[in-house]
């Protein structure tokens, strides 16, 4: 793996650790695709570091088991609005 990739995935890692962000906010903190994301935070940490990983997978996995609870109120949020427009 090419050094600046390490640097990234080390980065990206140790901000999803710090925050307990989701894919998508990492992304947008790193200017990185969602996929690349992704891959970096389950399969390339895994090699560099596994203690780490695990640790990265389990906040991921908690982001992904609420991901419904944040649509709903996205959901939720976005009709308030329309309505507070409306009156």
């Amino acid at each position: 793996m090419k050094e600046y990739i390490e640097d990234r995935v080390r980065a990206v890692a140790e901000y999803i650790l710090a925050s307990g962000a989701t894919v998508r906010q990492a992304a947008k903190a790193f200017k990185i695709s969602k996929s690349t994301v992704h891959k970096d935070a389950t399969d390339r940490i895994e090699e560099l570091d596994p203690l780490t990983a695990r640790k990265v997978r389990k906040i991921l996995k908690k982001n992904m088991s609420e991901r419904h609870i944040r649509g709903g109120l996205a959901t939720k949020f976005k009709y308030s609005l329309e309505h507070s427009k409306r009156a």
